[in-house]
């Protein structure tokens, strides 16, 4: 994170750190151009807590993305990319994401996408997702000839449609035009949007079964049998 440097944190003072952070989340999704007083009053803290922590506003922002950004690198791992039956690791991954960037939506959207040590992480996220599909296309499921890097880039486009109605990053670094996310429910839903763009709430397993389905064999019809 993008703290203040010196000694490593005490307990209490990360949780404080964790609360300032999820504070700026909600506060900055409804209104990004809030103050740092702002957060402090919802983190329920005072504005020198906040400044002890966090040297300027930008810092504020920076370790929001860096928090989310690992955020999205847990997902996937926690997925089994490496271990796991590569569809069941994509479809999981894919879920997780997508409540992932439901919660963090304005630390994964432009407004916060200065920070480099996020930006390393979403790089590094970025291949994870490569070598992913590149087990599937050894499962024959991808074609043999299919280029890697455009599918992963399909692959976000849809979590970004699914999410905002525009594309967006699926598991990397976010993209001109990226819309916020919508808040979680209970942690089991995310925000969709329909084609009226009203916001409605959809599960993330059903969702990740959509984007997966349609990334590995499209909208056409399918061969009988």
């Amino acid at each position: 994170m993008n703290r203040t440097p010196g000694r490593p944190l005490r307990a209490d003072a990360e949780r404080s750190v964790r609360a300032i952070l999820a504070a700026a989340e909600r506060v900055l999704a409804e209104h990004p151009g809030a103050t740092m007083e702002q957060i402090a009053e919802a983190a329920g803290v005072t504005r020198t807590t906040v400044h002890r922590r966090f040297a300027s506003r930008q810092a504020l922002v920076d370790a929001l993305a860096t928090e989310a950004a690992a955020k999205l690198a847990e997902a996937i791992e926690d997925g089994h990319p490496e271990t796991a039956p590569p569809l069941v690791a994509l479809h999981r991954a894919t879920a997780n994401v997508l409540r992932v960037k439901a919660a963090w939506g304005f630390a994964l959207g432009p407004a916060a996408a200065g920070s480099e040590p996020a930006a390393r992480i979403h790089e590094e996220v970025a291949r994870r997702c490569v070598e992913l599909l590149g087990r599937i296309q050894e499962q024959g499921v991808i074609a043999a000839d299919a280029d890697l890097e455009w599918v992963r880039r399909v692959y976000y486009a849809l979590i970004g449609e699914v999410l905002h109605g525009e594309p967006a990053h699926g598991c990397g670094p976010a993209t001109a035009g990226t819309a916020a996310a919508g808040s979680a429910t209970a942690g089991t839903t995310t925000a969709g949007t329909t084609t009226a763009g009203t916001t409605t709430a959809l599960d993330p397993d059903a969702l990740a079964t959509r984007i997966v389905d349609t990334v590995l064999h499209g909208v056409g019809p399918r061969p009988a049998g």
